[in-house]
């Protein structure tokens, strides 16, 4: 495959996704817009720790990548940090900028962020990678590496398996891939990240795969 075929495909893919989700908008902010995650403590309690962390770099600017409806844009704020959503999908952008008007949300990919070298504090990739097939993840992780600065933190968030390799699986949006931890945490330190926190567990899940959350800092 050519370098273009390979380019083709990587925009084809995002695009069959952002479609997808601009077909979803109301039903998935009514599902998940919840900026306290009542349901969620697990989570709340990383992304809670990740903020904090994120505050004591001194540098209070993040990303939150693939920020759908924007309720953890929020709830970064909420946090203290000075955070900014970027989505793929049009209409998740437009109802996030309703939702929260004082707030930045924008459109972007996640290969090509519309962000300055080295100046974010942190950036979360909550679920916004799990649509990604496995071997375009690490040009992902290496544009977020590229927009942190020294210091600063990365939060990864997807579904994880016991198994070797990436499954791939049907979402209910579109298709996506749950990974090994392990797998995914060798894939941050090719990235140039250190691993300082991960946390992985049984949300029931009908399709039987583990809620997982790695943190890393760019040294």
């Amino acid at each position: 495959m050519t370098e273009h075929q390979e380019h083709q495909g990587h925009r084809g893919h995002q695009q069959e996704t952002g479609a997808a989700y601009d077909g979803v908008v109301e039903l998935y902010a009514s599902l998940f817009s919840d900026r306290r995650l009542e349901e969620h403590p697990f989570a709340r309690a990383m992304i809670t720790t990740f903020a904090e962390l994120v505050r004591g770099t001194g540098n209070l600017r993040a990303a939150d990548l693939g920020c759908g409806p924007g309720h953890l844009t929020a709830m970064l704020n909420d946090h203290g940090l000075d955070a900014f959503g970027l989505d793929l999908s049009p209409g998740m952008v437009e109802h996030a900028r309703r939702a929260h008007p004082e707030l930045r949300y924008d459109e972007a990919r996640m290969e090509s962020l519309p962000i300055e070298d080295g100046t974010l504090g942190g950036v979360l990739a909550h679920y916004s990678m799990i649509h990604t097939p496995p071997a375009e993840v690490p040009a992902l992780l290496a544009e977020q590496v590229r927009v942190l600065a020294p210091g600063g933190l990365l939060l990864a968030s997807f579904f994880g398996t016991d198994g070797q390799e990436p499954v791939r699986f049907d979402h209910k949006v579109a298709p996506a891939y749950a990974w090994p931890i392990d797998r995914f945490a060798d894939l941050l330190d090719d990235a140039g990240l250190i691993a300082v926190a991960r946390l992985q567990f049984d949300p029931k899940s009908e399709r039987g795969y583990l809620d997982t959350h790695l943190m890393a800092r760019r040294p």
